[in-house]
């Protein structure tokens, strides 16, 4: 009896520990609660916060006409950082939308995105040749800077994937897949990391 008991008191501290640990899971709803910025989703994946906030370090890249560029933070500014590949299918949807965010909301907002998986420009422009990305910085990792960033602090833990780099030029978070940055959503995420200046 003592040792059902004592069992009963254990299995209840471990329901009342693994209650808190569900209930630090449990994705924050509404606005931005406790400094956390608003819930962003895509797909099965939401905008994840990356801790600690490593700067965004400068990026030796190529534009599509093989002209060479320094991409980089421009103070005040939020810096999307977009990681793609030529065989993706969900980057076809995704690289349409951030060019029509960069077409319609040009205020405080970089768009960059990168390729990854070639430093041939002929096969990059054919892949974009089909899409309206007119309004997106695209580039090509040809000296392999964004590569060595990916090592260092951008995970290409999915593909596409996008970084939120914040107006002080820190990485606040990312989110794979293909969300929609136009919807109310999207807004309330850029609106949050303009008021954090």
């Amino acid at each position: 009896m003592r040792k059902a008991a004592h069992e009963g008191v254990a299995l209840s501290r471990r329901s009342i520990l693994m209650a808190a640990v569900a209930s630090l899971a449990v994705p924050r709803t509404g606005g931005a609660q406790d400094g956390w910025p608003p819930v962003f989703e895509a797909d099965r994946s939401q905008f994840t916060v990356v801790r600690p906030r490593a700067m965004m370090p400068q990026l030796r890249l190529q534009d599509l006409h093989g002209r060479d560029a320094i991409v980089t933070a421009k103070p005040g500014r939020i810096t999307l950082v977009n990681f793609w590949a030529t065989w993706c299918a969900a980057c076809k949807l995704d690289l349409p939308m951030l060019a029509s965010l960069a077409g319609s909301r040009p205020d405080h907002l970089d768009i960059v995105a990168i390729c990854t998986d070639t430093k041939d420009l002929r096969k990059i422009r054919a892949f974009l040749g089909g899409l309206a990305v007119q309004n997106l910085a695209c580039y090509a990792d040809s000296y392999g800077a964004a590569a060595e960033a990916s090592a260092a602090v951008f995970s290409l833990v999915g593909m596409p994937i996008t970084y939120l780099v914040g107006m002080g030029g820190r990485i606040e978070g990312y989110v794979a897949g293909a969300p929609d940055w136009l919807s109310p959503a999207g807004a309330r995420l850029l609106q949050f990391y303009r008021e954090q200046g």
